[in-house]
């Protein structure tokens, strides 16, 4: 097959405050070749937008190559386009003119600008609509003038870019039903596709391979071919095997870190990412169901609570570090302590809270102890978040302290005034 793009060794760097840098990606390969759709799934903060904006030509690597067609992208490309996971359409302008926006910059006769377009809105499924404004239109309608202002050009390739994500389920599955029939039956004016997901059964379900990203920084971990023919079934055995794959090849590695944190303890220099209370109890009762009895397929669990990857692994390994579950090969089992918490009252529930705070989370055993030795019991926010960003960046710092503060109010370890910034004993138990 021919090589629409190559992606050789790119590496993405951001500023960061005090003159230092962020490293968003890291030596990232990829190929895109004529006939391929290709998935990037990953957590956020992987670095895959990012990724999709360097192809487009619209951002610069600071390392590595990028190879549109041969051509090296050194700006925007002509031959690539995207579709956003935001409508991105301009109100005041109809569906129709929405549309040849696309068209303008390749300088058509006016004859020619208007026929394309209206051929791309009668090919994705919204003619009748060219006179309608956004605001008239539904979600999944607003997305589909997306899709149409990209496809318009005639692009080699189109970026997808978590397009699905804001639409709610049904709507998200007949528009990706409807792209992959198009795509299918060669409809598309289209030679290649990078899709940007979080969502896995969309990444088996519409690409031909699939690349997982790690984090911080993003780089490719692993490739997956999927060898299953068009259309789809997400029933077959053969399908769910291969999204049973992905959940654990994304989990192994998290799961073997969060396991030597277990053993060799955490460190008050540990990111953790926002989980509230309410979605750890929330998963808990949902494990202890009769139908799961405890244990659960990661699969199972999410496509029944509708939580994509970005949303099930923060909880599933929150309650690993609380010790309230364990994560393995692509499950999730309530441990002792999980099931206790479950069967629990309340106030019990607040209790084991706080003690898994105190003994598996040294931030909050941290600003307790402050807390108990000053005189006034309180401490400024500042206090620790200078404490973290000694040891992590300062959105992670931020991220982290939110946490402690969201999982402590809970069980009621010490309390923070938003508006004072101020942590304190005032309510504790």
């Amino acid at each position: 097959m021919t090589s629409l793009l190559e992606v050789q060794n790119v590496k993405r760097t951001f500023p960061r405050s005090g003159g230092e840098e962020l490293l968003v990606l890291d030596d990232v390969n990829l190929t895109l070749r004529d006939g391929e759709i290709v998935g990037l799934l990953g957590r956020s903060g992987s670095g895959k937008s990012t990724l999709l904006r360097l192809i487009a030509g619209l951002s610069r690597p600071q390392g590595g190559t990028l190879t549109y067609l041969g051509t090296p992208i050194e700006g925007p490309v002509q031959g690539v386009s995207m579709v956003f996971q935001g409508f991105a359409l301009f109100p005041w302008m109809t569906v129709l003119e929405n549309v040849q926006l696309g068209l303008e910059a390749l300088n058509l006769p006016a004859r020619e600008l208007r026929e394309r377009a209206l051929a791309a809105i009668d090919l994705i499924g919204l003619d009748g609509y060219e006179s309608a404004y956004p605001r008239e239109l539904s979600g999944g309608m607003r997305q589909r003038v997306g899709f149409a202002r990209a496809v318009v050009v005639h692009p080699n390739i189109l970026l997808m870019d978590e397009p699905f994500s804001a639409l709610d389920v049904l709507t998200a599955e007949n528009l990706r039903t409807d792209l992959v029939e198009l795509w299918g039956n060669g409809k598309l004016p289209i030679k290649g596709i990078i899709l940007v997901t979080h969502n896995i059964e969309e990444a088996v379900l519409m690409c031909d391979r699939v690349l997982l990203f790690s984090s911080n920084p993003g780089r490719v971990a692993s490739e997956i071919k999927i060898d299953l023919p068009q259309p789809r079934d997400r029933t077959s055995p053969a399908f769910e095997d291969y999204v049973d794959r992905i959940y654990v090849e994304m989990t192994a590695k998290r799961v073997e870190r969060m396991r030597q944190v277990l053993q060799q303890g955490a460190s008050l220099a540990m990111p953790l990412i926002h989980v509230s209370p309410s979605q750890i109890s929330g998963l808990v009762e949902a494990l202890v169901a009769a139908k799961y009895d405890g244990k659960a397929d990661l699969p199972d669990i999410a496509y029944e609570q509708e939580l994509e990857v970005d949303e099930l692994f923060p909880v599933a390994e929150a309650m690993q570090l609380l010790r309230l579950a364990d994560v393995e090969g692509g499950d999730i089992k309530l441990t002792h302590m999980g099931k206790r918490f479950a069967d629990a009252d309340l106030n019990e529930r607040k209790e084991i809270f706080s003690r898994a705070l105190m003994a598996q989370v040294p931030l909050a055993a941290h600003i307790r102890k402050v807390l108990d030795e000053r005189a006034s019991h309180s401490a400024p926010r500042t206090r620790f978040l200078d404490e973290l960003e000694d040891h992590m960046a300062e959105d992670a710092a931020e991220e982290t302290l939110k946490s402690v503060v969201s999982w402590a109010r809970f069980a009621e370890l010490f309390s923070y005034d938003d508006d004072a910034e101020l942590f304190s004993l005032e309510n504790p138990t």
